[in-house]
C-alpha cells in the first residue's frame, strides 16, 4: 500500500475498524445469550435477551457512523487533492541546448 493514495487507506482502515467492532459486538451478544440460556427465571432471561437485541442494535449504529465518517473523509481528502492539483499545475522544464 505503499503507492496508495490516502482515501483508499483511510476506507481500508475503516472497514478493518468495523470488522473488530462487530465481532467485538457478536461475542457480547453471544455472552449475554448464554446467560439468558442459564438463568433461572423468566424476567431475568428476557433482560439477557433485550440486552443482546440492544447490544447489537448499538453496534450495528456504530458501525454504520464510523463507516460514513471515514467515506465522508476520504472523499474530502480526495477532493482537496483534486483540486490542489488543479489549482496548481505541474510546470514543464525546458532544457536548453548549447550550440
Amino acid at each position: 500500500m505503499a503507492d496508495a493514495d490516502l482515501d483508499v487507506v483511510i476506507r481500508h482502515l475503516a472497514k478493518q475498524q468495523n470488522k473488530a467492532l462487530m465481532a467485538a459486538a457478536k461475542s457480547r451478544r453471544d455472552r449475554y445469550l448464554s446467560l439468558a440460556a442459564k438463568a433461572k427465571d423468566r424476567e431475568t432471561k428476557e433482560r439477557f435477551k433485550q440486552t443482546a437485541k440492544s447490544t447489537m442494535l448499538q453496534a450495528t449504529a456504530a458501525s454504520k457512523r464510523l463507516q460514513i465518517s471515514a467515506d465522508n473523509a476520504a472523499d474530502s481528502y480526495a477532493r482537496s487533492m483534486r483540486n490542489a492539483a488543479e489549482a496548481h499545475p505541474v510546470k514543464k522544464t525546458v532544457k536548453k541546448t548549447k550550440s
